[in-house]
């Protein structure tokens, strides 16, 4: 939902489905639905964007030059196993017309339908249905309903103080009749409620300290990533949004993770949601079940394996970056670093005091028997390379964690496994990496003493941020504190991180990208976990400022021009700025302080 009050993107009737509105990579011939005040009428003076409380009924509130002010609450109902787009327009003072605009087309934009009106009795029955293929749309009002001009459907929407026009949209598959109209009124009610007790359960170290607000708005933008019938937490709701401005680097983040999906549930558990732990670690079991060896790293949101990557030619992309993408070819790529992750997040569901059952340990098990078997091959790295495969020092380190976590279940849980020999490995994967994976330097050339981005380089990664909080050393060891001091050098160019350097990288791609948000949250956590809190205050109340006017967080951030790229919202950036913010909430604790901000205090940073 833009600022203009336009739908430019809407997948239907989940995350990773075409999309019926595409306009956001295209042109508003490929899909939008807009209502705003009416362009011939009174001047804009003001549009303001609130979430309700804590929810996602968003509340966009125009206000006039000749004194009218009205709302627009959009909310997609959750709980009904539905499919469903509420847009309730308020008269808040004075009289405002609204211009409705409808184009509709299905499969990215590709797919005009046939659209018809349909007859029936009561308030929301008479509607505009909306059918091609397997795809329907019902459009239904207490107003007026738009009327066709070409191939855009077009009306007005007046209303004075205290009057209110509900429409809603309503996706269902073509073969079926449309589902029931719905009361309007206590769906957004139920569906506010339901998001307030969700934010209300949740505690952790930062839950209602200085970022505390940004902190409930990411817990909560984790969760609306996580899909409700199936458990499946996504990447983004996104796709083809450039990392670079009219570049190549645009990818579908869709899909699930299994990466992301475990970095997310750690932060939820340690904010006491156990129980979106134990959905996932059934969607997992669903997603991987069968030979380890056929596993990958990603997933559709129902588990589906087959995502091939494929571009739209017929959409000319977000600010003409093309190629736009849907799928993802790094489907097919070996990424040792995620099943470190997949197992230091099932560890941390145990000590929250998830119970294993019949089958859960035995697919750790299962999982564990894929590391030991390729634990000495090289991958593409948690950037997903498209070049030659590396031994990338952070994926060794996530192996060394899967190892690590096993031995742990064994040792302190008391379940069945190989401990000693798990330990073993774990040993010589550990010692591995203090030799080939630090910058010793040479006879020729005296080394930095930091961890490097691979075996055989003197590059560093911002990846190497995250040693410290799988515990692989100290957030103070030697080596970390020299890494430190090496991205400072090398990936801090305006004073946010960047991923790697990609002049000297082999991605694959062309070079150049904007800081990644994820990334300068990795480095505040470990500002605040090495002794250096005040620094990691200061980056925090930067990278709190970049959010846009409701709280959300994309993948990049573009200094020069002061705005976000690439997919959005982004559950990395949110995952790491949870995290971030309770190791500052944990600093400020040890070192007797009140989780302060320096002279900026939780008023003047949320504003």
């Amino acid at each position: 939902m833009s600022r203009r009050g336009s739908v430019a993107w809407m997948c239907l009737p989940r995350f990773d489905s075409p999309a019926a509105f595409a306009s956001l990579l295209g042109t508003p011939e490929h899909g939008h639905w807009t209502i705003a005040p009416a362009e011939d009428g009174p001047a804009v003076v003001s549009v303001e964007r609130t979430y309700e409380g804590d929810s996602f009924l968003l509340r966009t509130r125009w206000t006039l030059a000749d004194g009218g002010v009205v709302d627009v609450v959009d909310c997609m109902p959750v709980g009904d196993r539905r499919a469903d787009l509420v847009r309730r327009v308020t008269g808040v003072e004075g009289r405002v017309e609204l211009r409705q605009e409808l184009v509709i087309r299905f499969g990215y934009g590709a797919v005009v339908p046939w659209v018809r009106r349909v007859g029936g009795k009561g308030e929301l029955a008479k509607g505009l249905l909306a059918s091609a293929g397997p795809d329907a749309v019902l459009l239904r009002t207490t107003g007026k309903l738009p009327k066709a001009r070409g191939r855009t459907h077009v009306g007005k929407i007046k209303v004075a103080a205290g009057e209110v026009v509900d429409t809603v949209l309503t996706w269902y598959p073509s073969h079926r009749e449309p589902p029931a109209a719905m009361e309007v009124g206590d769906r957004l009610e139920s569906t506010r409620r339901w998001w307030q007790e969700w934010a209300d359960r949740g505690d952790g170290p930062a839950a209602k300290g200085t970022y505390g607000a940004a902190v409930t708005r990411s817990l909560l933008v984790l969760r609306a990533l996580t899909h409700e019938d199936t458990g499946g937490i996504v990447a983004a709701a996104t796709t083809s949004l450039p990392e670079m401005p009219g570049g190549t680097r645009n990818w579908d983040y869709r899909f699930c993770w299994l990466r992301d999906a475990a970095l997310t549930l750690e932060a939820l558990i340690e904010h006491g949601y156990t129980e979106e732990a134990r959905e996932w670690r059934g969607w997992l079991l669903r997603a991987i079940a069968g030979d380890p060896e056929d596993l990958q790293i990603m997933y559709g949101v129902d588990g589906a394996r087959d995502l091939p990557e494929r571009e739209l030619d017929h959409l000319p992309g977000f600010g003409g970056a093309r190629p736009v993408r849907i799928g993802n070819g790094a489907v097919d790529q070996y990424q040792a670093d995620v099943l470190g992750e997949v197992m230091v997040a099932l560890d941390a569901a145990r000590r929250a005091g998830l119970s294993e059952d019949e089958f859960s340990w035995p697919m750790q098990r299962a999982l564990l028997d894929f590391v030991v078997a390729h634990s000495s091959r090289k991958d593409s790295g948690i950037w997903e390379m498209r070049g030659p495969e590396q031994y990338y020092v952070h994926s060794r380190v996530m192996v060394w964690a899967a190892l690590d976590r096993g031995v742990r279940a064994v040792r302190e849980r008391g379940l069945d496994g190989p401990a000693d020999r798990w330990a073993a490995l774990r040993d010589q994967v550990r010692a591995e990496v203090m030799e080939h994976g630090v910058d010793h330097g040479t006879a020729d050339r005296p080394g930095r003493g930091c961890f490097v981005q691979h075996y055989g380089t003197t590059e560093v990664d911002a990846s190497l941020l995250q040693l410290p909080q799988v515990g692989f050393v100290e957030p103070d060891h030697p080596a970390m504190a020299a890494t430190v001091a090496a991205v400072e050098s090398d990936l801090v160019p305006d004073g946010l991180v960047i991923r790697y350097r990609t002049e000297a990288s082999s991605d694959g791609l062309p070079p150049g990208e904007h800081p990644f948000l994820a990334c300068s949250f990795w480095l505040v956590e470990q500002y605040a976990r090495s002794g250096r809190a005040q620094d990691g205050h200061d980056l925090m109340r930067r990278l709190v400022g970049l959010s846009n006017d409701v709280g959300l967080l994309s993948e990049e951030y573009d200094v020069h021009e002061g705005h976000q790229l690439g997919n959005t919202p982004q559950a990395l950036s949110h995952l790491a700025l949870v995290r971030a913010a309770d190791a500052l909430a944990a600093a400020d604790r040890r070192s007797g302080g009140h989780e302060r901000a320096d002279h900026h205090d939780a008023e003047e940073l949320e504003r």
